[in-house]
């Protein structure tokens, strides 16, 4: 029993005593010994019952605030300070901080674009005139990565993958790697699913516009097969125009 309780005990016990029942206990003439211990057993009951209850609402009140998560404790005052001190919280970029490619003042990259691939050669052959193929919308991300949305028929596999680097004042290299899918046929029936192919890997090396409305640059184009082997690659130029809130549809076709 603490301290605490042992006080309460005391104090229950001298509130009896000072009651209407001590007062008639201590000024009641003298009686038997056999009615004398049946009075200081009635007392003795009270008092327990007194005892028992204060300790029980002791006990529910401790229990409910431990519960309640109640600290036991003083508290102590929080000492905070924000991280990064200025005048108003910021939100933190992160990534490979690649959205910084415009700290020299000029545009960035980043960006959605309307890219046009007309290759050159095939296999080392040239192509006279060179050949469209591939007319698609590419998305640069802030973080150094990318995502192509291909024209080449949806069954074949027409998103794939990049990432990207700067190289220079508005130049970057682009590592794009369609992932598996399907062998594109273009002389093949549009709803024709071709035979499934490893991947390619596609090397882009462009220069983004003065005014940022544009890029251009060389790519080169492999494919292979599910060995491992290149089954076909070509070389050529692509042109790319930025995408905005306000263009139309049509000036994509």
């Amino acid at each position: 029993m603490n301290s605490s309780f042992t006080k309460l005990y005391l104090l229950l016990y001298l509130g009896v005593l000072r009651s209407g029942m001590g007062s008639r206990l201590a000024s009641a003439q003298p009686a038997t010994l056999r009615q004398r211990r049946r009075g200081m057993r009635a007392t003795f009951a009270k008092l327990m019952t007194c005892i028992g209850a204060a300790a029980l609402v002791l006990t529910v009140t401790h229990t409910a605030a431990a519960q309640c998560g109640m600290p036991s404790k003083p508290i102590k005052r929080m000492n905070w300070s924000p991280m990064y001190r200025g005048a108003h919280p910021s939100l933190l970029r992160t990534g490979f901080g690649q959205d910084n490619d415009n700290d020299d003042g000029g545009a960035a990259i980043v960006g959605m674009w309307h890219v046009k691939f007309t290759a050159q050669s095939q296999n080392g052959e040239t192509i006279p005139g060179g050949a469209v193929i591939d007319n698609s919308v590419v998305v640069w991300h802030p973080d150094g990565t990318e995502i192509m949305n291909s024209s080449r028929p949806a069954q074949d596999g027409n998103f794939c993958l990049g990432v990207w680097k700067r190289t220079g004042k508005r130049s970057y290299l682009l590592n794009h790697i369609p992932w598996q899918g399907n062998v594109f046929n273009p002389a093949a029936a549009p709803d024709l699913v071709g035979p499934p192919q490893g991947g390619d890997q596609i090397i882009e090396n462009v220069t983004l516009s003065p005014d940022g409305k544009s890029y251009s640059g060389t790519f080169t184009l492999r494919a292979y097969d599910t060995f491992g082997n290149v089954y076909v690659w070509f070389a050529g130029t692509l042109s790319a125009t930025r995408i905005t809130p306000d263009t139309p549809f049509t000036d994509l076709l």
